[in-house]
């Protein structure tokens, strides 16, 4: 474990950005940044232009230490490398950026309200590479579709027991049950997944560290005390599909929840821009989010 990286995650002032769009969003992704599918023949091919979205995110002045804390990468970013360097490398030796990885193989069809991860049978092998390349922390992430005390309960179990084998390799993993923003019980399922959590934290060894990536709560400060929890590094929203000024707003009244956000950090980004503006739009967006996760 290494301290100065826990030490900023868990203490710094900033946000983390999820660069972390895998097999199923990447094309997506790369829509969103102005190229479509008739730009690429094959997944190889796919993987190359978002590498390269990626990198030109990272290396950008606008990608800065004093407004970033970390940063989570997909698989197939972490085995690649930026200017001759390992990513996870470049990101913390060249930008004091704390890399993450996100390790789950997606979302299992809809069962009992919620969607669990995809068995992942290869995971202590991907947790051994992570760690020798550098990594600090994981993330996986399931689907919380309506207040189903079964699903839910299945939900926080899975991570739990998934975050087990991940704190026994070194590393800390990020719980990532996400309440879908479009549910009409989203409140409810907040209420019922805060339950499920204090259960589960309560329950782990007293050394044991875990961070929660949670969706933005429908009541302001509903998990300040889960902040306080003492295996709880650190609380961090996604932006759920909310538009960068709504997830801005919604979150700017979470006092010490900060962002970990994908498609809203991105927004607005297209690879037919110069590099100035490429920047500039980057910079501002960086800003707007750390203003959001400060306050």
């Amino acid at each position: 474990m290494n301290t100065k990286q826990l030490d900023r995650i868990r203490t710094g002032k900033g946000f983390i950005a999820a660069l972390d769009q895998s097999g199923g969003s990447t094309p997506k992704a790369l829509l969103q940044y102005g190229i479509d599918d008739t730009r690429y023949a094959n997944e190889d091919e796919m993987y190359e232009l978002v590498h390269e979205m990626r990198t030109r995110i990272i290396k950008s002045s606008a990608f800065d230490s004093r407004y970033i804390l970390g940063a989570i990468l997909f698989e197939n970013t972490m085995d690649r490398s930026i200017d001759g360097q390992l990513t996870a490398d470049y990101l913390w030796e060249k930008k004091g950026i704390v890399p993450f990885l996100k390790i789950d193989k997606g979302l299992a069809d809809i069962e009992d309200g919620v969607q669990l991860m995809k068995p992942n049978p290869g995971l202590n092998d991907l947790l051994k590479r992570a760690t020798e390349r550098g990594i600090f922390g994981t993330k996986m992430r399931s689907v919380i579709h309506e207040a189903n005390p079964a699903g839910i309960k299945k939900v926080v179990q899975q991570q739990f027991d998934t975050a087990k084998q991940i704190i026994e390799m070194g590393l800390i993993p990020i719980i990532e049950p996400e309440v879908d923003i479009t549910s009409s019980d989203k409140a409810e399922s907040e209420k019922l997944l805060k339950a499920e959590l204090i259960e589960h934290l309560s329950a782990l060894g007293q050394d044991a560290q875990v961070m929660l990536k949670l969706s933005i709560p429908s009541e302001d400060n509903f998990y300040s005390d889960l902040m306080k929890e003492p295996h709880v590094v650190r609380i961090v929203a996604l932006s759920g599909g909310y538009p960068q000024a709504e997830a801005n707003d919604r979150l700017s009244r979470n006092h010490g929840l900060i962002a970990s956000f994908s498609r809203a950090l991105a927004e607005g980004l297209s690879a037919s821009q110069s590099n100035d503006e490429f920047d500039a739009l980057l910079s501002k967006s960086i800003q707007d989010i750390y203003e959001a996760s400060i306050k």
